[in-house]
C-alpha cells in the first residue's frame, strides 16, 4: 500500500491536477536543495518526500481568483 493513500491527499488538496502540480514542484525544490520538512519521511524518494509534506499540513494549494 502506498503511503499517503491517494484518498488521503484528496482531503488535502481539492483536485488531482493541483496534488500533481504542487507535488511535482516540491519535489523539484527538494531535489535542489535536499532539504525536506518532514523530520523521518516513509519514503525515499523525492516525489514521495513532497507528498507525505502535503499529508502532513506543510504545504497546502491556494486558489486564485481565475480558478
Amino acid at each position: 500500500m502506498l503511503y499517503p493513500s491517494i484518498d488521503a491527499l484528496m482531503d488535502k488538496i481539492d483536485s488531482k491536477y493541483s496534488l500533481v502540480t504542487l507535488s511535482s514542484k516540491r519535489a523539484r525544490e527538494i531535489q535542489r536543495s535536499n532539504n525536506g520538512i518532514v523530520e523521518k519521511p516513509v519514503s525515499h524518494k523525492y516525489v514521495g518526500k513532497a507528498l507525505e509534506e502535503i499529508y502532513a499540513g506543510y504545504l497546502t494549494s491556494k486558489k486564485t481568483d481565475s480558478e
